[in-house]
């Protein structure tokens, strides 16, 4: 198994980024506290506020996948359904 990289880009639609926020901040200890999460780091944008980038390394994409389907993920999408103007990632493998 290979070691997965994602980083993941959230841009709020206008007037939402506190909300976003908020409910992107949920997600990283409980992300963190799940099997094979190795980080799950949240950052925003300086320039722009509504802009999140999510930075997260998994012990393998079947980890990631089943993350993916998780209970706080879904209710992560839930509160912010509507207010996400904008959504990527690029996954990648770790290289050593």
């Amino acid at each position: 198994m290979s070691r997965l990289s994602i980083v993941a880009n959230v841009h709020a639609r206008p007037g939402q980024a506190d909300l976003v926020k908020a409910e992107l901040k949920k997600l990283v200890p409980l992300t963190r506290a799940e099997k094979g999460c190795i980080n799950y780091d949240l950052h925003q944008d300086n320039s722009d506020p509504a802009h999140f980038v999510l930075y997260e390394n998994w012990e393998s994409r079947e980890i990631w996948e089943a993350h993916k389907g998780g209970a706080h993920l879904r209710e992560y999408m839930e509160a912010t359904s509507g207010k996400i103007d904008k959504y990527d990632f690029i996954d990648m493998t770790y290289l050593d």
